[in-house]
């Protein structure tokens, strides 16, 4: 019995034995594995134990739709900040077209008031002579009251010697008698020509004071405009500080999504693609369809450019500059001294000797038109509200090729070079002289 207890004994103590090494070896191929496994993911086992875990389904599909909402307020501020830019622009048009009126309409008065001041001149001359008129008249009656009569020679026949010396004297009596008819004749005519002279010259006045009235409506119209242009590019410059604003935020939370995902995929070997949008295509430019302009006068346009040149970085003034170079701006840009777009233009070409209006519309309506296939630097290019109504031409630039043009963009900027812009683009000019 004791034996059996013994055997049992010893029985259970080598298969204990047995067991223990086998149990180790089990865990130390497991331990192997594992390590390896975290060393084949370039792993340490305790970053391998902090790997990402791959959201469950419900997790992807919440983050998708974070996504999606996220890239359709991106859409909805890009669709805010276009047309807000549109409205910026459409404002900004109608500043430059009311000053455009208000430059032709201050042209018009400048020709009217020297038009009355020769007009007042030549209505004083005629009542100076006028009044030497009445004068000869005045001492022809007063002779005629001191002789008793309105015919002053009767004396002088009545007291002729003889007859020859009674022919002599009426002779030069009629002779003086014609003088005087004459000379009542010029005081009737001068009489005329003095009444005329007046109507003119308040004809002229009241012109003058209606075109001044209208210009400076215009110019009122013109500012309010151009503040109003402002102030929506102020309104526009915060939109687009707060689109940035929460563009940045959408970005970080975006990638923030993105790398979870990737660390789930990498954690799943996995793999993701995103594709980013295309950019959309910019606008051809418009085909040519207008007549030919001619050759033109590449020297002249070469002296135009440079001297246009030779003012970049000079500020934009509203209604400044001209013929002589920049002037001080009008309104909103008082107190600024530069270029608007066609006191630029127009100065550009004085220093090539050939004279182009001062506004922008009339220098599209009074230059040769060239196609948009056929432009040469030098040629000048304008741009409307509307491309088929130039009365809405608001801005003009000069061509310099390879789709640069050189130009006086608008308040706050520059003279400066820019690329070309076919929007709104309505035509071209070619300033022959």
């Amino acid at each position: 019995m004791h034996s059996r207890s013994t055997s049992v004994r010893n029985a259970r103590r080598q298969a204990a034995a047995g067991t223990k090494p086998s149990a180790a070896r089990t865990l130390a191929r497991l331990g192997g594995i594992g390590i390896a496994a975290a060393v084949a993911l370039g792993l340490t086992p305790a970053v391998a134990d902090a790997a990402p875990r791959r959201p469950s389904d419900a997790q992807i599909e919440q983050a998708q739709a974070q996504a999606n909402a996220l890239g359709a307020e991106m859409d909805r501020l890009r669709n805010e900040l276009a047309g807000a830019q549109a409205a910026l622009d459409s404002a900004r048009a109608s500043s430059l077209i009311a000053l455009d009126e208000y430059q032709a309409t201050e042209a018009a008065y400048v020709v009217a008031q020297q038009e009355a001041e020769a007009a007042a001149a030549a209505a004083v001359q005629a009542a100076a002579d006028l009044e030497v008129a009445r004068g000869q008249l005045v001492a022809f009656a007063r002779r005629s009251y001191m002789q008793g009569s309105t015919y002053s020679g009767a004396a002088a026949l009545i007291t002729a010697a003889d007859p020859g010396e009674l022919i002599q004297r009426a002779a030069l009596l009629e002779a003086a008698g014609s003088h005087r008819t004459d000379v009542l004749g010029v005081v009737t005519v001068l009489q005329a020509q003095a009444e005329e002279a007046e109507t003119v010259a308040q004809e002229s006045v009241e012109q003058v004071a209606a075109l001044k009235q209208q210009a400076e409506e215009t110019l009122v119209v013109a500012q309010a405009a151009e503040v109003s242009a402002r102030q929506q590019a102020a309104v526009l410059d915060e939109q687009q500080a707060t689109m940035e604003s929460e563009l940045a935020t959408a970005q970080t939370q975006l990638q923030s999504l993105v790398g979870e995902q990737a660390a789930a995929d990498r954690a799943a070997q996995a793999t993701r693609t995103v594709t980013a949008p295309k950019p959309a295509a910019a606008p051809p430019a418009p085909s040519g369809n207008q007549t030919p302009a001619g050759a033109g006068n590449s020297s002249a346009a070469q002296v135009a450019i440079a001297a246009a040149s030779a003012y970049k970085g000079t500020p934009y003034a509203w209604g400044g500059g001209g013929t002589n170079g920049p002037g001080w701006g009008s309104g909103v840009d008082d107190g600024i001294r530069g270029f608007d777009c066609s006191g630029l233009t127009q100065y550009a070409y004085a220093q090539a000797g050939i004279s182009i209006p001062r506004n922008s519309r009339a220098q599209y309506s009074a230059l040769p038109k060239v196609s948009s296939n056929a432009l040469r630097p030098g040629d000048l290019v304008f741009w409307a509200t509307d491309t088929s109504d130039a009365d809405t031409i608001h801005h003009v630039a000069i061509w310099l090729g390879n789709d640069r043009i050189l130009e006086a963009p608008q308040s706050g900027s520059v003279v400066k070079e820019s690329a070309m812009r076919w929007r709104g683009y309505i035509g071209a000019g070619r300033p022959t002289g």
